[in-house]
């Protein structure tokens, strides 16, 4: 119970971040209510939906419901924002964020043992449910942004994967070798272990409010042998649009965008709350 509130803390904590969240929960408080649902348990719709079931089995869960829907209240509703600003302070937010990555690792290694129930020799479906039940609402954000009266296709997560959902690929990937006996370690161990990279590495990027990844110096080398560079095309197409702009290979390298949503919506909050002041 206490990993789920966790999680569900942090999970809502991000959703106020959203530019014009906390308008819409004074003018639409049903709408936000149903995001927050989705931030919650938007990883059970899409692995249900991937598995055949039926999308609205989290709403038999009474109690998580329950919890998530008093932690949204509390978060957005409590007088003078007392409980907002209790899990913003940086000590109590690292604990929070900690128990989030725990249960992230649960539900990856849950949902690749449900989906090799169904489809004992089915890899990429255990792979696509694991990386769905890490992920989260993440995968599903550009739908969660319509409940919000919000269309931005240029946010797909697809298209510009942060930290949580690559790690949840990849933790996928591992624990899907662990299923299928393929990785000689013991599942246990495997939870642990990944457990601990998680929560190490979410943990830092909060506390030092970094926007980098521990997969970009792997990635800057593996990417351009398999798939090419990305600066290349880049180029090509800047030499026939005539603007160079002066910049070098590098600068255009680091012109891809690194920051994760959540970070993103963070950080515009806080400069939104520092003007204010």
């Amino acid at each position: 119970m206490a990993r789920g509130t966790g999680y569900f803390v942090v999970s809502i904590l991000y959703l106020k971040y959203e530019p014009g969240a906390v308008e819409l929960s004074r003018r639409h408080p049903m709408a936000s209510w149903l995001c927050a649902m989705l931030h919650c348990f938007g990883s059970y719709i899409l692995a249900d939906l991937l598995l055949g079931e039926p999308l609205i089995d989290f709403f038999g869960n009474n109690s998580s419901i329950l919890l998530a829907s008093a932690v949204w209240y509390l978060i957005f509703f409590c007088p003078l924002d007392l409980f907002y600003k209790c899990i913003c302070f940086l000590p109590v937010k690292l604990i929070f964020v900690a128990m989030k990555e725990v249960v992230r690792v649960r539900k990856i290694a849950v949902g690749i043992h449900h989906a090799h129930h169904h489809y004992h020799h089915g890899w990429f479906v255990m792979i696509a449910t694991g990386w769905v039940k890490g992920s989260g609402v993440a995968l599903m954000s550009n739908f969660e942004q319509l409940l919000r009266g919000v269309w931005k296709p240029e946010t797909n997560e697809i298209l510009h994967m942060s930290f949580p959902t690559k790690a949840s690929l990849y933790g996928a990937i591992l624990f899907t070798l662990q299923q299928t006996r393929w990785l000689p370690v013991s599942k246990a161990s495997l939870i642990f272990i990944f457990t601990m990279f998680m929560v190490s590495c979410k943990v830092f990027l909060t506390a030092t409010h970094s926007h980098s990844s521990p997969f970009d110096v792997l990635e800057g080398y593996i990417c351009p042998v398999l798939f090419g560079t990305a600066w290349g095309s880049n180029h090509h197409h800047n030499n026939h649009g005539g603007s160079h702009g002066g910049s070098g290979p590098g600068t255009q390298h680091s012109a891809l965008p690194t920051k994760s949503k959540e970070e993103l919506s963070e950080g515009s909050r806080k400069k939104k709350t520092k003007k204010a002041d």
